[in-house]
């Protein structure tokens, strides 16, 4: 478990190398993460996902909001009791094509931040500051699109994660 607070848990698994495994493990150990959480018994907790819209966890309770990423070597999961959550993790790494990529995908003013950092600290803002994106569009339901001049309105929070890996939270 990497944090748990106000409705919100997330936890982390080092997932097996095939992408179909990892989502497998994954969803169990929301499973068994949630059953303990909430003391239920795991044959009453479910995941629901329907390609194109968020997952969702089902309760004896109702339905909480779910949120999954992946990287090589990191899976992540956010459950929300109080509604969506969304959460990205990305393996800081050099980009050739920084600068492109946060104009066109997070917009013109971090991407201004982003060229007035120092060089050495670039690659790990700039993956802070896309998977800080990429948390509040999976938060607000929406697929991943260009820079339109707006941010979905949510709470964002870096989690702590070793190197060379970030984070972030929306709820």
């Amino acid at each position: 478990m990497l944090l748990s607070r106000d409705g919100v848990l997330v936890i982390g698994i080092v997932p097996p190398p095939s992408r179909m495994e990892a989502r497998a493990h994954l969803r169990q150990a929301v499973r068994e993460a949630a059953a303990q959480w909430q003391h239920l018994d795991i044959e009453a907790v479910s995941v629901e996902s329907t390609p194109g819209t968020p997952p969702r966890l089902l309760l004896p309770a109702g339905v909480a909001g779910l949120s999954f990423s992946h990287d090589a070597g990191l899976s992540l999961a956010a459950i929300g009791l109080h509604g969506p959550v969304g959460i990205d993790v990305m393996r800081v790494q050099d980009i050739a094509d920084w600068f492109i990529l946060a104009r066109d995908y997070l917009g013109p003013q971090v991407a201004q931040e982003l060229a007035a950092c120092p060089a050495d600290q670039r690659p790990r803002r700039l993956a802070q500051a896309w998977t800080a994106r990429e948390a509040a569009i999976k938060y607000s339901g929406l697929q991943l699109a260009e820079w339109n001049g707006s941010a979905p309105a949510c709470c964002l929070q870096a989690l702590p994660l070793p190197a060379p890996y970030v984070a972030s939270l929306a709820f």
